[in-house]
């Protein structure tokens, strides 16, 4: 069965167009009130008649993702099979929802999120401010997750599999505007498969979520910390691999060029004499050859983003998941 979640605060100038843009395909509609001052899942209540809806309710606001969890968690207990994420702002477009579950229906894909920058013409209609943001945070996104062929990692036009979301771990995930970033995460670690879904941008007259300065302030410790932890687990717990001795490679020419160049430069500042060539070799080359090991370590770690989506891994292996059938019950 198929499922919608619709987390809503300040939207109700458009939720009703949106649940009523929602096509037959779709067995469940979640629409969770975050605490919204508008009281818009009471409005949802009394205005919309489709069957399909069921209203969630947050006393406290938690957030974008707050709401989302709270939808994809009541889907799992319904035994959805696809969950799919739509603003209630009226911004995104649901007649791309068939585009955006058919690579996990023909298990190609565990995760699949739309991307506005495939097409240069659909760009015409995005602020420049979101358009620079959301190319700057792509980068940071690529290689905190690991996932370097996706872009527009902020659109929150998702679906996702329940195989994969039942390995997601609800409590740790951000739940505000860290969230699309912070789900790319944790699929990375599940090793899911993450495809883009070219999709044109669509603003009306909603306003933007996108705060440049909470990016700028919020966004980078959280994915540097998530950076980190990313390559510890890939490469030092889970595995040891050709990228494992790459990065330490680098770090060590890196750091042993740097200690050894620095320490004479300061020598020789404080001595008032020049470098001899032999130190300025032995100080370079260490440096150059660890950038050259870390260019490596990048390469290799573009040619391992997962390819096979868990969805058909563990139908192929005939794996039984437990942890989805105790969500169920």
């Amino acid at each position: 069965m198929l499922a919608v979640v619709i987390p809503c605060f300040k939207v109700k100038k458009h939720i009703s167009s949106v649940i009523n843009s929602i096509g037959t395909e779709v067995g469940r509609i979640y629409v969770i009130d975050d605490a919204c001052p508008e009281n818009s899942g009471e409005f949802v209540r009394k205005n919309v008649s489709d069957r399909r809806v069921k209203v969630l309710f947050h006393k406290v606001n938690l957030g974008v993702g707050g709401a989302v969890m709270t939808g994809y968690q009541e889907a799992l207990k319904d035994g959805c099979e696809i969950v799919v994420k739509i603003d209630g702002d009226g911004q995104m477009d649901t007649r791309y929802l068939a585009k955006l579950i058919d690579p996990i229906l023909r298990k190609n894909a565990d995760y699949t999120k739309g991307n506005r920058f495939y097409d240069v013409e659909h760009l015409k209609s995005m602020p420049t401010r979101r358009m620079l943001g959301n190319a700057g945070l792509t980068f940071a996104t690529k290689l905190m997750t690991g996932y370097w062929s996706i872009f527009d990692p902020t659109n929150g036009y998702t679906a996702i599999s329940n195989t994969a979301l039942s390995r997601v771990p609800f409590e740790k995930i951000s739940k505000r505007y860290f969230f699309e970033s912070d789900m790319l995460f944790r699929l990375g670690l599940a090793r899911a498969v993450v495809k883009d879904i070219p999709m044109p941008a669509r603003y009306q007259d909603e306003k933007s979520s996108l705060r440049i300065g909470k990016v700028l302030f919020e966004f980078p410790p959280k994915i540097i910390l998530r950076l980190f932890k990313r390559i510890a687990y890939k490469y030092f717990v889970r595995d040891f691999n050709l990228g494992t001795i790459y990065l330490v490679g680098a770090l060590l020419f890196m750091f042993t060029g740097g200690i050894y160049g620095g320490y004479h430069m300061i020598s020789n500042y404080i001595n008032n004499a020049e470098a001899p060539s032999g130190v300025v070799m032995l100080a370079g080359l260490p440096i150059i050859l660890g950038f050259q090991l870390l260019l490596s370590f990048f390469s290799y770690d573009l040619f391992t983003e997962p390819v096979e989506p868990i969805q058909r891994v563990l139908a192929d292996v005939g794996f039984v998941d437990k942890k989805m059938k105790v969500v169920r019950e």
